[in-house]
């Protein structure tokens, strides 16, 4: 497993974590980060995720509505908590950060969700972030 999809395994933690405790992201981070400043093994993993949860923190409300409008009559709220942090977490590289290849954003969001959630998952949020992806 790369890197990239373990920072972005620590980042979907991190939101899961905050969206299910009703805590703010920031002190989520925080936590997250007091955590991993005693796992130098780990520290290439947790600079990415600090940076998707960073991204995410910076561009909440235009990634919220990025997925609101491309969800087809699917309110946030509604979505299950890990399926509306992966959608957070590839909108925001999608959008966001050039450094990561659109294919690769939805295929790693797609992976985390046929994992973690639930069995249509993997379908919804393919389709969500192919439609955020052509909008842009």
């Amino acid at each position: 497993m790369s890197a990239r999809t373990k920072a972005r395994k620590r980042a979907l933690d991190i939101l899961f974590s905050s969206d299910i405790r009703d805590e703010d992201l920031a002190v989520a981070l925080a936590a997250a980060a007091k955590r991993a400043a005693s796992e130098p093994a780990r520290e290439a993993s947790w600079l990415y995720a600090r940076d998707i949860v960073d991204g995410i923190v910076d561009h909440r409300e235009e990634i919220d509505e990025q997925i609101t409008t491309h969800s087809r009559d699917w309110k946030l709220e509604r979505m299950p908590a890990v399926d509306r942090a992966l959608l957070r977490i590839g909108t925001w590289e999608i959008v966001y950060n050039d450094e990561v290849p659109t294919a690769v954003a939805i295929d790693e969001a797609v992976e985390l969700a046929k994992e973690l959630s639930t069995e249509d998952s993997g379908a919804f949020v393919h389709g969500v972030l192919a439609r955020i992806a052509r909008s842009v």
